[in-house]
């Protein structure tokens, strides 16, 4: 009742794609935003920093010398300073702690662009019919995503100086299928005017091929997650081989045989190569297969796209891998081989999109 007497006019009986998918454009960019951040305060080893979770007071700094001297205090009790960063200075400090507050904002901010217009636009009848529940959910799984990442924080706080690489994985894998799902649900909203018809000429293998695509990819940035976690990334710091080999030995080194995927360093880094060659050559054959297509053009262009897009990702890695010096990996290549994953995943979802629609 409240949402017809809001919404008399006719006109906004299908509500207002239009305004929907700008609203869900900035909200992927603020995501793809929070995914950049989030690599800069990983590899700034500022994760660690903010030993607390409060959801809605822990938006406020500390304010004074009295506030900054006790969230240090509580960063000294932890292992990462006690074994890494004793003697670490108030002032350097300030530089980690700003980064994962930075962090945590963005993901606040993200919550309020969200919630905000949902509620606005369907108390006024302009969010197209059906679309109120699904968006509903994806604001509990942003609300998820956070108690993920304190999940993730808490891991370093008590053992080891770093995170669980199994819930950095986690951590990153939800912030990507939010982001999928975000620009998913943009693309569908495309008026009946752009859309894309796919006539004979797409076939359904290479609709298949899409959709394989897209979920290596997702297996690729789960993968990078573990390599991260594993810091596997600071050792065979040469290409194309691995410190002279082509396949190093030690890839089967653990028992039970699968505990290697996702614990041995060595098989880490080999899978994740492997696996960016083997999307690279399946990206650029189906790019020429959906580009010849007659009346295909732009499922055809956004296969080229997400081609160049791997090309240009992979290549990111190898300068990446070989600029790791005295065991750090330079923040600024780290930070844009993250958002360049994104980057790439957006592209296959978008790709995926454009070859599976028709009329």
């Amino acid at each position: 009742m409240l949402t017809a007497s809001l919404a008399p006019d006719h006109a906004l009986a299908n509500g207002c794609p239009g305004l929907v998918r700008l609203w869900l454009a900035v909200v992927a960019l603020l995501v793809l935003a929070m995914i950049v951040v989030g690599g800069a305060t990983r590899l700034t080893d500022s994760g660690l920093s903010i030993t607390e979770w409060r959801p809605l007071l822990g938006a406020i700094p500390p304010l004074s010398d009295a506030d900054w001297q006790d969230a240090f205090a509580k960063y000294q009790q932890i292992p990462e300073y006690r074994e890494v960063n004793r003697g670490m200075s108030l002032d350097a400090f300030k530089v980690i702690y700003w980064w994962e507050w930075g962090h945590r904002f963005l993901g606040r901010i993200i919550g309020v662009v969200f919630a905000v217009p949902l509620l606005a636009l369907w108390l006024t009848g302009r969010l197209p019919r059906g679309l109120g529940l699904p968006l509903t959910g994806l604001f509990l799984l942003g609300g998820l995503q956070g108690a993920i990442g304190w999940y993730m924080v808490k891991s370093g706080l008590t053992e080891g100086v770093d995170v669980s690489p199994y819930r950095l994985a986690l951590h990153l894998s939800m912030a990507i299928l939010i982001l999928g799902l975000i620009v998913w649900t943009m693309l569908a909203l495309s008026p009946p005017d752009r859309r894309v018809i796919l006539l004979d000429t797409t076939t359904p293998a290479q609709r298949r091929r899409a959709t394989l695509l897209l979920a290596l990819i997702a297996l690729q940035i789960v993968a990078g997650a573990f390599v991260a976690g594993h810091k596997a990334g600071l050792v065979y710091n040469t290409w194309p081989t691995m410190n002279g080999d082509l396949v190093p030995g030690g890839l089967l080194m653990l028992t039970p045989w699968w505990l290697n995927a996702v614990e041995n360093i060595t098989t880490l880094q080999f899978n994740h190569r492997m696996l960016a060659y083997a999307l690279v050559l399946l990206a650029l054959w189906h790019a020429w297969s959906v580009s010849t297509s007659a009346d295909a053009r732009i499922p055809g262009a956004t296969a080229i796209l997400l081609a160049i897009g791997l090309v240009a990702q992979a290549a990111l890695g190898i300068v990446t891998l070989l600029a790791v010096t005295d065991a750090k990996i330079p923040v600024g290549l780290g930070v844009a081989h993250q958002g360049g994953a994104a980057v790439v995943f957006v592209l296959a979802v978008w790709h995926r999109h454009a070859i599976g629609r028709r009329g």
